[in-house]
């Protein structure tokens, strides 16, 4: 062990095996690539997604991430036609928990983005998709799982902020929206307000 290391960043070290989550589902998708060398992967961000939107419990979400969409099962797919996008990390209204890459490897869900004076947030964050929609409430079972996972990251990993996709892709995104609870997530969380985008109160 590197003296150096923060023994935090290395409790957690027995739910992970080469950036997989134990407690999670696994579904491997191709589309992510190798994080730029020496990357401290100091960032979570929060999105939130539905396919087709505003419906939920389907496999629609699943299937866009490791490119198994049927484009034709309906209209609004044909918008997002042939796009090659990941997460990390979906959990389900239920609460239920999947993870699509590695948090080792660089996962496709933030874009254009820029946070904390860093561009191309996919470098150094690991992404988290909540089932839900912009200005949608989000269910007691998410927050609970999401606080579960977002410690067991902070185990793993040196994390600093905490930031939702409408941070750090700003007139562009505008997920997870004005129904997830920031709040609540920090009280869970036990974090100083320092992580977060804006001063919780």
């Amino acid at each position: 062990m590197n003296p150096t290391t923060p023994i935090k960043h290395l409790a957690g070290a027995g739910l992970w095996l080469d950036g997989w989550y134990l407690l999670a589902n696994q579904l491997r998708s191709p589309n992510f690539g190798k994080r730029p060398a020496s990357t401290d992967i100091d960032l979570i961000v929060l999105h939130s997604i539905s396919l087709p939107p505003g419906q939920y419990g389907g496999p629609q979400v699943q299937q866009l991430f490791v490119n198994l969409l049927d484009w034709r099962a309906h209209p609004y797919f044909q918008r997002i036609e042939g796009i090659t996008v990941s997460s990390h990390f979906y959990i389900r209204r239920s609460g239920e928990l999947w993870q699509f890459v590695s948090c080792d490897d660089r996962a496709w869900h933030a874009g254009v983005s820029s946070y904390r004076g860093r561009s191309n947030c996919n470098d150094d964050s690991i992404g988290i998709e909540l089932e839900g929609l912009e200005g949608d409430v989000f269910e007691d079972a998410q927050y609970t799982s999401l606080a579960s996972l977002c410690t067991a990251i902070m185990q793993r990993f040196p994390i600093t902020h905490i930031a939702g996709h409408e941070h750090i892709a700003p007139g562009r995104k505008l997920d997870p929206g004005p129904g997830f609870d920031w709040l609540r997530l920090q009280n869970k969380l036990g974090l100083e307000p320092g992580y977060f985008p804006v001063r919780q109160t």
